[in-house]
């Protein structure tokens, strides 16, 4: 393992760490810390100081080619779950979060690091051909913003689904409920059924829900006395997640007890949507720490 000073000042330092596998930015500043893999362009933790991690990280991640990285926020695109067409099946939640991306700049503020990453490719698949690029800007501070530029570089208009698919470190998914989902109309992918609003009284798995709105959220964890408040820009629904233990005892990248550690609210686009040819469109979100 190497590691490699690329910005510093008073207020906090970024650095790289390479080994066989990955490429890693640390970040170190007054007001937070911070970690990013420039492999799938994927946040892998925030703490902003005097707060508990924000993000869940498995211990058992896979840090290798073709394979997505467990926890954090992996960049879902330019699909959510599953692309079907015809007899054709893509898998899940597309390739952007198993590509190489680069660090284009760095800045180092008083109360902020920005971070700007991008990604460029064509003919990533037979089922999205066309030529596009992605980049992220990341600020981390004692708040968190992400915002994902998607340019589509060909002559056709395409269209993508996607996601930010966020891991919360939680006390308990059982401790945990999400204000403002209780309003909103879903579809129960464990059931397969629309559902009308309903009450929910934790988020302890199995749990895989896409609702449809876009209000800000914030999720209250009675434990740890700590409401983590999430709001999206660009995204039409939110996607509610908890494996339960059955599901993620099967998954070889979740620890043991993994997902009583964790709760996933997605900001997402689960329908398609346009982006027209040589035009860029973005998703994005905010996250803040609120005093309970």
């Amino acid at each position: 393992m190497t590691v490699k000073i690329l910005a510093g000042n008073d207020f906090g330092k970024v650095e790289l760490v390479s080994s066989t596998n990955s490429e890693t930015l640390v970040i170190k500043h007054n007001a937070c810390s911070a970690k990013v893999s420039l492999y799938g362009g994927h946040v892998l933790a925030w703490q902003p100081k005097d707060e508990k991690p924000v993000f869940w990280l498995s211990d058992k991640a896979i840090y290798r080619t073709g394979t997505a990285i467990r926890g954090g926020i992996p960049i879902c695109w330019p699909w959510f779950g599953s692309c079907v067409k015809g007899e054709q099946n893509a898998g899940n939640h597309g390739f952007a979060r198993q590509q190489n991306w680069q660090l284009d700049e760095i800045f180092i503020e008083v109360d902020t690091v920005k971070l700007i990453i991008s990604w460029q490719g064509e003919n990533m698949h037979s089922m999205w051909p066309a030529a596009c690029s992605l980049k992220q800007e990341i600020v981390f501070g004692q708040t968190f913003s992400q915002t994902l530029f998607m340019t589509n570089l060909s002559d056709e208009d395409v269209e993508y689904t996607g996601a930010l698919h966020s891991y919360f470190c939680v006390s308990d998914p059982k401790n945990v409920t999400v204000d403002n989902l209780v309003q909103a109309e879903f579809v129960d992918k464990v059931s397969g059924n629309h559902q009308l609003p309903q009450g929910l009284p934790n988020c302890e798995g199995e749990i895989d829900r896409i609702y449809y709105c876009n209000n800000a959220m914030k999720i209250i964890d009675k434990k740890w006395q700590r409401i983590i408040e999430v709001s999206s820009t660009g995204c039409q629904q939110w996607v509610l997640w908890n494996p339960g233990k059955e599901l993620a005892d099967k998954m070889s990248d979740i620890h043991t007890n993994g997902e009583q550690e964790f709760v996933c609210l997605e900001a997402a686009n689960t329908q398609w949507q346009k982006i027209p040819a040589k035009n860029t469109v973005t998703i994005g979100q905010n996250i803040q720490i609120l005093a309970d």
